[in-house]
């Protein structure tokens, strides 16, 4: 049974930053791209960062370009995202989601992506 599961999230001050984990179970994620969404009440899901299965290219939404970085380790079957100079925007649940196939490239499209995990509270407040 394919199964995502997001830890990491947390309260943190502007200006500070979180480390989340996205661990896969059922499935080898190297054949997976991963993808990393957020929702904030009363807005829609948007894409924040993925990277590819072949390759390991990675895309990040303009609004965490310079801040945050996506990483992963097909040892620990694990993909990461660092989060630094956190901003109260960025408040949100964060979700980790994956798409079987050799892709070179990855989309931050969620409707693209087959799996989701259950989702991580990142608030950002002073």
């Amino acid at each position: 049974q394919v199964q995502l599961v997001e830890s990491g999230g947390g309260l943190v001050q502007p200006g500070g930053s979180l480390r989340l984990s996205c661990a896969a179970s059922g499935f080898a994620m190297d054949y997976y791209s991963i993808g990393w969404f957020r929702q904030a009440p009363g807005k829609e899901r948007e894409g924040v960062s993925c990277i590819s299965s072949s390759d390991g290219n990675t895309y990040y939404a303009d609004s965490v370009k310079g801040r945050f970085t996506i990483s992963r380790d097909n040892a620990k079957n694990t993909v990461y995202l660092q989060m630094n100079s956190l901003k109260p925007e960025d408040t949100a649940v964060y979700y980790c989601a994956a798409v079987p196939g050799p892709f070179r490239l990855c989309v931050l499209l969620p409707r693209e992506y087959d799996y989701w995990g259950q989702g991580t509270q990142v608030t950002v407040s002073s």
